[in-house]
């Protein structure tokens, strides 16, 4: 990725230079498959005398015109960036080129629907790729007006950030869309789709008064599964619960919501145009999880809106606090605005899962990141950025009184509306509404990095009276900050069929050591429970007492929320090899057949695979896989007809299965020999079940050529290229390394699934022979492909499922041996050497 890099000193530099008032884009995508045209008009005002650049990524320029004085491509155009000299106070660039279309989901992605030869087009800009479609200042505080002109064919849907106008038909098949300008906004949340999309519209009323627009969009092939009446009933609620709570009408002048192809997030907030992932089309049926995921991410980027797009960061440092708010937002108003009233419980199963997890990688950094560069805000989009400062942005809300929170935010937005801020403008009017100093607070949650571990020390008598009680703050030493918290101590006790709460405090926490005298003279409950209610982002740990309650009655807690806590501090102690993976397989086994949460369920099956894959000792590990399997074969036959469970037990059986026995199984209900009641095969969950039977052998290419047949489509040719990726030999291995690496003609979400395959556990023993290959074609990934690309592959095909010393020190070399590679390169591949090392590090505590 040569030239493409833009630095925070230069972003400022060119800043003080220069501001932005307008941008006239003339798009013509009637020039074939590979290029479109692309006509820019900037205006801007400069400091005179000065010189700096604009960036654009095209395949040829044709002209630049600056003040009306022509300069030459060949010698302004390098690197993409194009050099601008001699600036006058009021100036007028004029760029015409011709630009690439993209397969990777970046920039102006163009698909091809294999089901009827369809083109469709979606931009994805953040962080730094409106350049491939436009020439533009590409960093977020040169905000302008955008007005986009865009030539199509004529049976087109073509969909900006502005309303769409009728279209200029021009008789040869092409017409043409003139969009008026847009308020001031940042490059990155422009947008433009375009294709031949169907959709359907409906309207609401914003608190000022004014009827916005809606409208959700999706492809003709899929437009049967698309559920537009549900997507406006969230989108209506979202509206209602941030008008009043942010005391801010919605700012734009109306709202689509497009589902596209191959895109590499869950969604994108493009100011008044949506881009979501079709994973949330339902074509086959879902778990609970992903439908209540989906209304989070509806609910995430419709906060966006405010949060983002009306104010907006200045550099990429406060990147974290887009994304934090909107997970923190999103969260809270998918609780309290509609019918997934446990999304709390959600957030703590998925969201701090994946923070806790990040903020224990050697790449861990604090909430408000060092953002040297662009290449710094790629690898940045971590659990960081958004688990963790959720959760802490939860704790501040409930420091200064989620009243006064609110209050703190709808100032920030009318006083700084349309414009760029820091950290520091939030809590400032975070300051005024609630009378607390954060500066403190900020210092130690926002700018240092790690987490904390708490710990009950519990002394009782010989009656099991408490006579003392402390909490045990740690902290790593890498990271030794001890930072205060606010946290709830829950007491259960087992009463006949259930285990119940018996006595709740809320107590501040903060230093090493905090006594906790007001347990004190109670019995020693048969469950302590740190950080009850989920206030804290802290790890916890259980007690041994509590620890052995947990693994026999986990299932008998009814707090859903309470039990996502007691299966989040277990795993914890098992990653932190403190306990036996072993141990956790059996927690799982024991009580995962009684979990009602969605999420909670989803999250805890994938970790009781990566302990039965990863964590258990080498010794063990077969045997492990084989009981692991068998029973969650039993937790499907036993699970209710029809129920979440019973599709999370039977797809989890199937990934699992390790053996012929397993994989016979796993034939036979996908040819219907064996049937669950109220269980479909439907198109989805047979190809499921396809890419177990290929990871175990039991089926060939040619099968695999043949459910594609059946279902020629965009998913159908994602689990076709996992199910051939994950075929156990060396044949299979080889074509599909050679696809991926040696080739880059397969998009995006065809290079992931391909990944997701060529790692299966199942096919362990074969990723030995690319260990040496992987390491050598690091560097060639990352200066040949784009950074999604680069990601993919390096994070995809990195042989975890080994999880050997061989590969540790394999990985441990090439660090050394390139210490002068790209920092997010080595950023990459040291999670990767992280995840090896902890597994070893769990190995051996699994073999004591």
């Amino acid at each position: 990725m040569p030239g493409e890099n833009l630095t925070r000193i230069e972003a400022q530099e060119r800043r003080a230079i220069v501001d932005t008032q307008s941008y006239e884009v003339v798009l013509d995508l009637t020039k074939g498959a590979e290029v479109f045209g692309s006509r820019t008009v900037v205006r801007f005002t400069a400091t005179p005398g000065a010189s700096t650049f604009i960036d654009l990524i095209a395949r040829e320029i044709r002209e630049i015109t600056l003040n009306g004085r022509a300069i030459d491509p060949a010698g302004a155009f390098a690197d993409s960036r194009i050099a601008l000299d001699d600036l006058a106070p009021e100036n007028e660039l004029v760029i015409d080129a011709d630009c690439l279309y993209t397969n990777t989901g970046e920039g102006l992605h163009r698909f091809v629907d294999p089901v009827d030869d369809e083109v469709y087009l979606y931009s994805q800009f953040e962080v730094p790729d409106s350049r491939r479609m436009y020439a533009v200042f590409e960093q977020p505080d040169l905000k302008a007006t955008f007005q986009f002109t865009v030539t199509a064919p004529e049976p087109w849907k073509v969909v900006s950030n502005s309303p769409t106008p009728e279209p200029k038909k021009h008789g040869d098949g092409s017409a043409t869309w003139r969009f008026e300008p847009t308020p001031r906004i940042s490059s990155y949340i422009t947008a433009l789709i375009a294709g031949p999309y169907e959709a359907t519209f409906s309207e609401l009323t914003s608190a000022s008064g004014r009827v916005i627009p809606l409208g959700v969009y999706g492809r003709k092939s899929l437009w049967q599964f698309l559920d537009a009446d549900y997507i406006f009933d969230k989108t209506r609620q979202g509206f209602a619960y941030f008008e009043e709570k942010f005391d801010y009408a919605y700012p734009f002048a109306k709202y689509d919501q497009l589902f596209v192809p191959e895109f590499n997030a869950g969604a994108m907030e493009n100011a008044g145009a949506v881009t979501f992932t079709e994973s949330y089309v339902f074509r086959s049926k879902v778990t609970d999880a992903i439908k209540e995921r989906r209304v989070v991410t509806i609910l995430h980027e419709l906060a966006h809106m405010w949060f983002g797009d009306l104010v907006t960061m200045k550099w990429w440092n406060d990147l974290w606090l887009n994304e934090s708010f909107a997970e923190w937002a999103s969260t809270i108003a998918t609780a309290e605005a509609t019918e997934w009233t446990e999304a709390w419980t959600t957030f703590n199963a998925m969201e701090k899962t994946w923070a806790y997890r990040q903020d224990q990688l050697p790449s861990t950094h604090p909430v408000v990141a060092q953002i040297n560069d662009l290449e710094d805000v790629q690898v940045n989009f971590d659990g960081i950025t958004y688990a963790k400062g959720g959760s802490v942005l939860k704790q501040l809300a409930a420091w200064v009184g989620i009243e006064q929170f609110f209050a703190g935010v709808a100032a920030y937005f009318k006083k700084h509306e349309w414009s760029n801020t820091e950290l520091s403008d939030l809590l400032s009017e975070l300051e005024t509404t609630s009378g607390r100093e954060l500066s403190t607070w900020s210092k130690k949650w926002l700018e240092t990095a790690g987490v904390n571990t708490l710990s009950p020390e519990i002394a009782t008598d010989v009656d099991g009276t408490i006579t003392r009680f402390s909490i045990v703050q740690t902290a790593p030493a890498d990271y030794p900050t001890i930072r205060p918290h606010r946290l709830g101590v829950g007491f259960y006790d087992l009463d006949g069929d259930a285990l119940v709460r018996v006595h709740h405090i809320e107590l501040d926490v903060d230093g090493d050591l905090t006594e906790v005298p007001e347990l004190k003279g109670r019995q020693r409950p048969d469950l302590v429970l740190l950080n009850d209610d989920d206030l804290a982002y802290a790890k916890i740990r259980l007690d041994e007492r509590s620890l052995q309650t947990a693994i026999g009655h986990l299932g008998k807690i009814s707090d859903p929320l309470a039990r996502s806590l007691v299966w989040g501090a277990a795993w914890d102690q098992t990653r932190d090899a403190e306990g036996s993976a072993s141990d956790y397989v059996d927690l799982v086994l024991r009580n995962i057949g009684t979990e009602t949460e969605s999420t909670t369920v989803r999250t805890t099956l994938a970790q009781l695979q990566l302990a039965a894959n990863s964590y258990v000792a080498p010794e063990k590990r077969e045997a492990t896989r084989e009981k692991v399997a068998d029973a969650l074969w039993r937790l499907a036959q036993d699970a209710e007809a029809g129920s979440d469970s019973q599709l999370q037990f039977v797809t989890a059986f199937a990934s699992a299965a390790a053996t012929s026995a397993q994989w016979e199984q796993v034939r036979q209900v996908r040819d219907g020999d064996v049937v669950f009641e109220g269980l479909e095969i439907d198109t989805d969950l047979s190809w499921q079940l396809l890419v177990s039977l290929a990871a175990g052998g039991i089926v060939t290419a040619a099968d695999i050529d043949d459910a594609l047949a059946s279902d020629n489509t965009a998913k159908g040719g994602e689990f076709a290229a996992q199910a051939k990726a994950a075929l156990p030999t060396a044949e299979a291995k080889a074509a599909a390394w050679a696809s991926l690496v040696d080739s880059d003609e397969l998009p995006n979400t065809l290079v992931r699934s391909a990944a997701l395959g060529f790692v299966h556990p199942a096919g362990r023993d074969l990723l030995e022979a690319f260990v040496p290959r992987y390491f050598d074609a690091l560097l060639p990934i990352w200066e040949s492909r784009t950074y999604k690309i680069a990601e993919y592959l390096i994070a995809g095909l990195y042989p975890a499922p080994l999880a050997n010393v061989a590969l540790r020190d394999a990985t441990r070399a090439w660090l050394e041996a390139n210490a002068g590679a790209a920092p997010a390169l080595r950023r990459l591949v040291a999670e990767n050497l992280a995840g090896v090392e902890r597994a070893l590090s769990v190995q051996g505590r699994d073999a004591e």
